[in-house]
């Protein structure tokens, strides 16, 4: 616990990540998204085509979480599911039209958010932020649990 009213680095650090992503939050709703759903458009955006397990390795979620936010993205028209060529019983999912056009969107709100975050810091400030948030991602991926592959399938992806 910390002493004297001071806030652990941990803690600090974490205050920081949720208020980050509740800013990005409201500016994706602002384009028809909910907070996850743009890493999945992103990676979409980046290597179209990808399977809902490629997908959750690359974003390093549970293969439920993915199934769920696909299965929302593909209700909103942005993404579509197409059997593979090499084996119908795999599907891979591909940004539509309108997800396609979405993009732009989801990128435009990630820089306003970057913005709003290195506000008031020069680059200097703004180097060395990067440099020691780069040393605690680290510091944490050495301890950090590994997904666990979820064989059962959850009740939403279930009923799709």
């Amino acid at each position: 616990m910390a002493k004297s009213g001071k806030t652990s680095a941990a803690a600090r650090l974490q205050s920081v990540a949720r208020l980050s992503r509740t800013a990005l939050a409201a500016r994706l709703l602002q384009h028809g998204f909910y907070a996850g759903q743009d890493q999945i458009m992103l990676a979409l955006a980046e290597t179209d085509g990808l399977t809902p397990g490629n997908l959750a390795q690359r974003l390093g979620v549970r293969p439920p979480t993915i199934t769920k936010t696909i299965n929302r993205l593909q209700g909103q028209g942005f993404v579509e599911r197409r059997a593979s060529e090499n084996d119908s019983r795999q599907a891979h999912i591909w940004l539509t039209e309108a997800g396609s056009d979405a993009i732009r969107g989801i990128e435009k709100a990630v820089r306003k958010t970057d913005k709003q975050v290195a506000k008031g810091l020069d680059k200097k400030e703004l180097k060395l932020l990067m440099k020691l948030l780069s040393r605690i991602e680290a510091n944490l991926s050495e301890i950090a649990p590994p997904v666990v592959e979820d064989d059962e399938p959850d009740e939403e992806a279930a009923a799709a």
